[in-house]
């Protein structure tokens, strides 16, 4: 008989945040991947869950995923954990829910926390229809990618490093106008949460004065037409062509 994924969140900075479900799940598994043991291992300790552990990240999921599925397969009852979140949502796990459903595998993803969705409600920005990007891309494709994102009706919600955060913000304010509101959510859950909202211009002034560390989440209002005429050209809904 062939086993089961189970696709488990876990939380993103409170441990309080973990699901009876969630615990009973790992406890109840034949194995635990995890995209950090050392990262993980921490969650366990905390819920007395004592399964076996193996890592599972980005840098190794082409090649074992479809030995997972094989293993799967055969009847082993598999949970996939991510260091923080849903797995799949800018973390390692798509391709081995691709394997598996493409083999007929059972594949089960269990609700939990993911950090977009409270910072978005707490962005105070329209959430009745949204983009989620994650994380733009570094390098080649990130002005093209942000030229595209400049006519985009929907508030969009943006993963960012820390280490980035300013760059990114400058061109955020650049390509979409220093006036477009905006949200930069910090360390949603843990001890030092934070939010500042303004203005895109302005969140620039104040994070090219201020560090900032831990996970990040940018949400930016959408292009509205009474708000950001086409007419106005780059500060509006159209944006100043740019090389990658």
């Amino acid at each position: 008989m062939a086993g089961k994924l189970f696709i488990v969140p876990t939380p993103v900075g409170n441990l309080d945040d973990m699901t009876f479900r969630a615990v009973e799940t790992l406890k109840a598994v034949d194995l635990i991947l995890a995209e950090d043991t050392r990262t993980s291992g921490v969650l366990l300790k905390h819920f007395g869950i004592e399964t076996p552990m193996r890592s599972h990240h980005k840098f190794n999921e082409h090649e074992t995923s479809a030995r997972i599925a094989s293993q799967i397969e055969e009847g082993l009852v598999v949970a996939l954990i991510s260091d923080a979140g849903t797995p799949g949502i800018s973390d390692p796990g798509f391709m081995l829910s691709r394997e598996c459903r493409r083999r007929g595998l059972t594949v089960e993803c269990l609700p939990g926390a993911t950090a977009f969705v409270p910072a978005l409600v707490d962005s105070g920005l329209p959430i009745d229809r949204f983009v989620f990007e994650g994380f733009l891309p570094p390098k080649k494709g990130r002005a093209t990618r942000l030229a595209e994102l400049v006519a985009e009706p929907r508030t969009v919600v943006i993963y960012e490093s820390p280490k980035r955060l300013a760059r990114t913000l400058r061109q955020l304010a650049e390509t979409f106008s220093p006036e477009r509101e905006a949200a930069v959510c910090r360390e949603i859950s843990k001890l030092h949460e934070t939010i500042h909202r303004d203005t895109l211009g302005q969140l620039v002034s104040y994070f090219e004065m201020n560090n900032a560390k831990g996970e990040i989440v940018i949400v930016i209002e959408g292009c509205h037409s009474a708000a950001w005429p086409k007419s106005s050209g780059h500060g509006g809904c159209t944006a100043k062509s740019k090389s990658d």
